[in-house]
């Protein structure tokens, strides 16, 4: 269970997180891309740091939708659309709660990759976010279906999480500029698999403190 004030809490880390790791998304995708995830995820979330004090007093799906705007609005590239369709998909689910529940967050996690899918192209094993977010999602779903706890299901989830991103530095890029490299793109590690995995580390780690 997530209340409002724990989702802003959220929120806050991650801004603090992605401009801490905005050198290493950069040279990520420099490596095999535009080079500029790190810097365009980050001015997406100043953006949302703005809009932080006037969230205060909103429902959980308000929130949700309004920081996916704020991303799509600011964000360049393709990073953008697709994590503010996440977003935006995750503040239907929740539209007019201050909870979200356990049930909720299956469907919040389901309903972002479908949205991601739907809006990037893109498939497991094309060398991007979903390699990270779909076995992390299956991961989450089963252990709450074994009846896990919520701190065992985050384990397996991050599990999940990173081995898809070790799995992203074995195969060829299929999407983005990234795809023109064929081969060459093996053995590089993809940015935008590694800002999902700081993404759901920091919803762990603060959903862990309990605060």
């Amino acid at each position: 269970m997530m209340t409002r004030d724990q989702l802003l809490k959220v929120l806050e880390e991650i801004i603090t997180v992605i401009e801490e790791n905005k050198v290493l998304l950069t040279d990520l995708d420099q490596a095999i891309g535009d080079g500029d995830h790190g810097i365009n995820l980050n001015r997406g979330f100043r953006a949302v740091k703005e809009k932080l004090d006037a969230l205060r007093d909103k429902d959980c799906g308000t929130i949700l939708k309004t920081i996916a705007m704020s991303l799509i609005s600011t964000v360049g590239g393709a990073s953008g659309p697709l994590y503010g369709t996440a977003f935006m998909k995750a503040g239907a689910v929740v539209a007019g709660k201050e909870v979200i529940s356990v049930e909720d967050s299956i469907k919040i996690f389901d309903e972002a990759i479908q949205g991601i899918i739907a809006r990037g192209k893109a498939s497991r094993g094309d060398k991007t976010m979903l390699d990270v977010l779909v076995p992390a999602f299956e991961a989450w779903k089963a252990a709450f279906e074994e009846g896990e706890s919520t701190e065992k299901a985050s384990e397996k989830m991050l599990s999940a999480a990173y081995q898809g991103l070790e799995y992203t530095k074995t195969i060829i890029a299929k999407k983005g500029r990234a795809n023109y490299l064929g081969e060459r793109s093996i053995g590089h590690q993809d940015p935008g698999a590694t800002s999902s995995c700081i993404i759901l580390k920091t919803i762990v780690d603060v959903m862990a403190k309990g605060e």
